[in-house]
């Protein structure tokens, strides 16, 4: 049987690199190549069921061995990387037996306990990192490999008895766009778990509300030199835009519960500028407040610069899943019971962000989120210690133990 990191290592080879601007699902070919991949191989499993869907999706199934009533239980992972860093040509680096010193990624790159502290808790491990060029691809290739590994162990350790395990892989996750062709009434899972989390015990069922805001703002270009009372510079407008947003409720400035709001992108002239945001909050009222400050500042400088000058365009994206999770609460207390028999201290603590199973779990499919063990998401300091995948393997079989044996 392959290893985990065997598999994690093979499937970062794989430019799965999301694209917003595509508007195809799978919005690239790469994630099409990832899905060929693990079809192929869960069929040489012996799991005949393993198919891709029209839009890209993985789904199999591994059927029930035993006569007892057990849940069907779906594992979860998505197979895109963040569009935000190169995800080409990832030329991973094996530290074994790590020293506790900063490691050297290239000649301009190192990855320091002073940029990264928690580096210290791995002394001892063997740690897969980037060459500093591209980010390494465990967001979420990791959580693949996890749920590849426990499939395969229960295949070939057939006396462990199981209920019917659901498998899916879905693409575009990152892009937020993962569960928007996914079939939860074919999947026909009672319950699952994203495999997307960070750190070692990560167990988390509450999310981020989320949207993103487009904001729009019409120039009038006039000559400079003959400009006064007449032009109207968009790009101004637009500082001014963000001026009147709350200055300390940015991501670099919150954690926990607070939210916030973020500028990802800009682009403009005198003309035309377009600034792009995502709103997070835990809070439906405070979510809701949030989205109605960028209409109100639409308001007050449509009423100053003339009518249609500032468009904002809100888009909900996804909401926070602790309302669907609650009611099946058993879900999250067998993870944590699962962690537990692992020697994992489970972490329950809220998503700054979302996963495939905040959408699904308001599809239907309550899908509460654990970890795969990587740290730094989406960069070129991203690692992951192989004893953290081995752990969240272990984690997949002692939930499905567990639920065998209830």
């Amino acid at each position: 049987m392959k290893k985990v990191e065997e598999r994690f290592l093979e499937y970062i080879k794989v430019d799965t690199k999301a694209d917003e601007n595509t508007k195809v699902t799978p919005s690239t070919k790469g994630q099409l190549k990832l899905a060929e991949i693990l079809c192929n191989e869960l069929k040489e499993m012996g799991i005949k069921n393993a198919k891709i869907s029209e839009h890209g999706y993985v789904y199999a199934s591994l059927e029930k061995n035993c006569n007892k009533e057990i849940p069907t239980i779906g594992f979860i992972a998505h197979m895109d990387t963040a569009p935000d860093y190169c995800g080409t040509n990832v030329n991973p680096q094996i530290v074994k037996n790590y020293n506790g010193e900063d490691i050297k990624l290239n000649k301009n790159v190192t990855l320091s306990s002073k940029f990264s502290p928690e580096l210290k808790k791995y002394i001892g491990k063997t740690l897969i990192t980037t060459d500093g060029n591209t980010l390494l691809g465990a967001d979420d290739k990791a959580g693949i490999a996890e749920i590849m590994t426990a499939i395969n162990y229960l295949v070939n350790n057939p006396e462990i008895e199981h209920g019917t395990i659901k498998i899916g892989f879905t693409p575009d996750e990152e892009i937020g766009e993962g569960a928007d062709h996914f079939d939860v009434e074919g999947f026909a899972a009672d319950f699952a778990y994203t495999l997307d989390g960070g750190e070692v015990g990560e167990l988390e069922y509450e999310n981020f509300n989320a949207a993103g805001i487009n904001v729009e703002i019409k120039g009038v270009n006039v000559h400079p030199g003959h400009a006064k009372n007449k032009m109207i510079n968009s790009i101004m407008v637009a500082h001014e835009f963000i001026n009147m947003l709350p200055i300390n409720e940015v991501p670099e400035k919150t954690e926990k519960y607070e939210g916030f709001s973020h500028l990802s992108d800009i682009k403009g002239s005198v003309e035309n500028t377009t600034l792009q945001f995502i709103v997070r909050d835990f809070f439906e009222d405070t979510f809701e407040k949030r989205k109605s400050q960028f209409k109100e500042i639409e308001k007050q400088l449509n009423e100053k610069y003339g009518v249609g000058i500032v468009n904002v365009i809100i888009k909900e994206q996804y909401k926070n899943m602790k309302e669907k999770i609650e009611p099946v609460m058993h879900i999250v207390e067998v993870a944590k019971k699962a962690m537990e028999d692992a020697d994992v201290v489970p972490k329950i603590k809220p998503i700054r962000g979302g996963t495939d199973g905040a959408r699904l779990s308001y599809m239907g499919l309550p899908t509460p989120n654990i970890f795969t063990g990587g740290e730094n998401f989406h960069g070129k300091y991203e690692y992951i210690p192989v004893e953290s995948m081995e752990k969240a393997v272990e984690v997949i079989l002692n939930i499905i133990k567990i639920y065998a044996n209830k």
